[in-house]
């Protein structure tokens, strides 16, 4: 079962992805600050990251490159609510990151789940039920 590290500082947002990710069949661990998602990726091992882009007090693309400089490869999808997020494009180590606008459906998550790393795939009959 993947697990996933959802960093958001609204806790109605991180309650959604993980329901989502449930129902899918990832296994969820929920951060409310960049400082406590980094102490739980230095404890554990993530397969992604979901990670809003305004957190209070820190810029989540900061905390991308804090993950990053820890496990290069790590798939990450940007979340953001108040602006596109076409400038992480332009940093060249945060290029391959998958932007997502919110408000965002179910459907719409799993394909950019789907889009940050292809072999990170629940069962096919979750995907067909989150359809």
């Amino acid at each position: 079962m993947p697990r996933v590290l959802v960093v958001d500082d609204q806790a109605d947002v991180r309650t959604m992805i993980s329901i989502v990710l449930r129902i899918n069949r990832f296994e969820i661990v929920e951060a409310e600050s960049a400082a406590s998602a980094v102490k739980l990726f230095e404890a554990s091992s993530f397969d992604l990251a979901i990670i809003d882009i305004f957190l209070q007090g820190t810029n989540g693309s900061d905390l991308i490159a804090a993950l990053r400089a820890r496990r290069p490869s790590l798939p990450v999808i940007a979340i953001s609510g108040m602006t596109p997020l076409d400038f992480l494009s332009e940093m060249p180590e945060l290029s391959d990151v998958v932007c997502l606008q919110k408000p965002f459906r179910p459907p719409d998550l799993m394909r950019a789940i789907e889009a940050a790393q292809g072999t990170l795939r629940p069962p096919a009959a979750a995907v067909a039920a989150a359809r």
